[in-house]
């Protein structure tokens, strides 16, 4: 069993707030750039742990991940492009990057609520 707990706290945060500061179009800063590779380190610090948890928690890695993944073309578009990059590529879909946005959340509520 892994200890994910601040994994999943930081990620929770980053997933959060990057949404909150594209929303309401802030500039890219490098600190935001930081925090997007640790938050993927946290990803896969989570998913390893849910993957050696067995096939019990099967479901629930797939939908994480592919909910995570969703949050992480939005995020990067930001990062490779700041805001103007972002704003090209994903300008027109904040309701559909608040959506992958809540459904990661959702899904790390859950994970934290299991033992792994």
């Amino acid at each position: 069993m892994l200890d994910v707990k601040n994994s999943i706290e930081r990620l929770s945060w980053t997933v959060e707030h990057h949404f909150l500061h594209i929303q309401a179009q802030h500039e890219f800063m490098r600190a935001w750039a930081i925090q997007f590779e640790l938050a993927y380190t946290d990803f896969r610090v989570i998913q390893m742990a849910l993957q050696l948890a067995g096939d019990s928690h099967h479901e629930l890695l797939s939908q994480f991940s592919a909910a995570y993944e969703k949050v992480f073309d939005y995020e990067y578009a930001f990062v490779a492009g700041g805001l103007d990059g972002f704003n090209a590529k994903f300008g027109d879909q904040l309701d559909q990057y608040e959506a992958a946005e809540k459904e990661t959340l959702g899904l790390i509520k859950q994970i934290s609520a299991i033992d792994i």
